[in-house]
Order: C-alpha cells, then structure tokens, then sequence
C-alpha cells in the first residue's frame, strides 16, 4: 500500500486524495507553522492549528488539485485563518464564561462538570450564531438574551416586526437543530449524558 522515496519516508500510493495531502504537508507544513506562529504569537497553539488543518484536508480533501506553491500556500492559508478565527471566539467566549463565574459566589458556583457542559453549549450556540446572517444572530440575542420586543428590535436593526419574527424563527430553528443532535448522540451513549 505504501512505497518509500530515497529519503525513507512512507509514502502512500493508494489513494491519490492522501497522497495530495502528504505532498501538502511535506512542503508546506514548515512554511503553514511559521505563518499560524507569527499571526498567533503562540508556538503551541500555532502547532495545534497546522495539525488541525492538514487532519481537516484528510477528512474532507481540497476541491481540486493546485497548479503550484502558491495556490496551495493560499488554500492552506485560508483554511488556517479560519481556524484561527473559531480558536480566538471560542476563547472569548471561554473567557466571557469565567469572568462571569468569577462575579458568583462561591457557593452558587455549578460543579465542574456543569461548567463544562455550559461552556460547550455556549461553544455550540457561539457557532450557530456565527453561522447565521448577522441581523439574524441580532435579532435573536435582542430578543432572547435581552428580551426586547419584536418592535424594539424592529427598531434597533432597521426592519419590520415581522423580518424580526423570521429572523428570530431561523435562529430558534437552528437551536432545536443542535438540541435533537444533541438528543441523538445521549441516547447513541446514555453514559455520556
């Protein structure tokens, strides 16, 4: 399944999609590392990145191939800044979750594992606001985390009540979307609920 070049390296020939991806990390894995440690200032994080983003080319292969250096330099760049993005909103939002840990007392303070379970489903619905169009993902923290009324809202972003209803429904959609996954997976592995 896997032929050795000259300098000893395993190299697969069975799948053209894994040979891509080993051709990428060969000549660009140094070059994607140095990139992610200067825009992150962090050499662990810019490790964990470079991984990531080379295990994601191996779970779902690039479109097509590229013509050069720098078509793949640009592709693996892209990728990268996106991951830098969700590393840097998941850390706000961790760090929005400890500071108001921080202001409870003692006492109210939910047990380690409710921590992490709270900070994972701000995680999810971090993501599922991200993914929505922006005066969607408005509306709805207006509505629900706010709880202003659908003229107020209507007012704040421009539209009428009624786009404010749609917008708000879209999001409330994509909660039950994550709620039912959720559901699955627990009952998949009622040890892990």
């Amino acid at each position: 399944m896997c032929s050795t070049d000259s300098s000893k390296d395993i190299v697969p020939t069975a799948d053209s999609a894994m040979q891509q991806v080993y051709f990428l990390y060969s000549d660009h894995h140094d070059w994607l590392y140095s990139w992610l440690r200067h825009r992150l200032g962090n050499a662990a994080d810019a490790a964990d990145l470079a991984h990531d983003t080379f295990l994601r080319l191996i779970i779902k292969p690039a479109p097509r191939g590229f013509a050069n250096f720098g078509e793949a330099r640009a592709y693996l760049r892209t990728m990268a800044q996106g991951m830098c993005i969700n590393l840097w909103h998941r850390r706000e939002i961790e760090r929005a979750w400890l500071d108001t840990l921080a202001a409870w007392p003692e006492a109210l303070a939910p047990s380690p594992e409710r921590q992490v379970m709270v900070l994972e489903a701000l995680h999810e619905i971090g993501t599922m606001l991200l993914d929505l169009p922006p005066k969607a993902a408005r509306a709805f923290l207006m509505a629900a985390a706010c709880q202003m009324t659908d003229k107020e809202v209507a007012e704040a972003l421009g539209v009428s009540s009624r786009m404010v209803r749609k917008y708000v429904a879209q999001a409330m959609l994509r909660c039950m979307q994550l709620q039912a996954r959720q559901t699955v997976v627990d009952s998949l592995d009622p040890g892990m609920a």
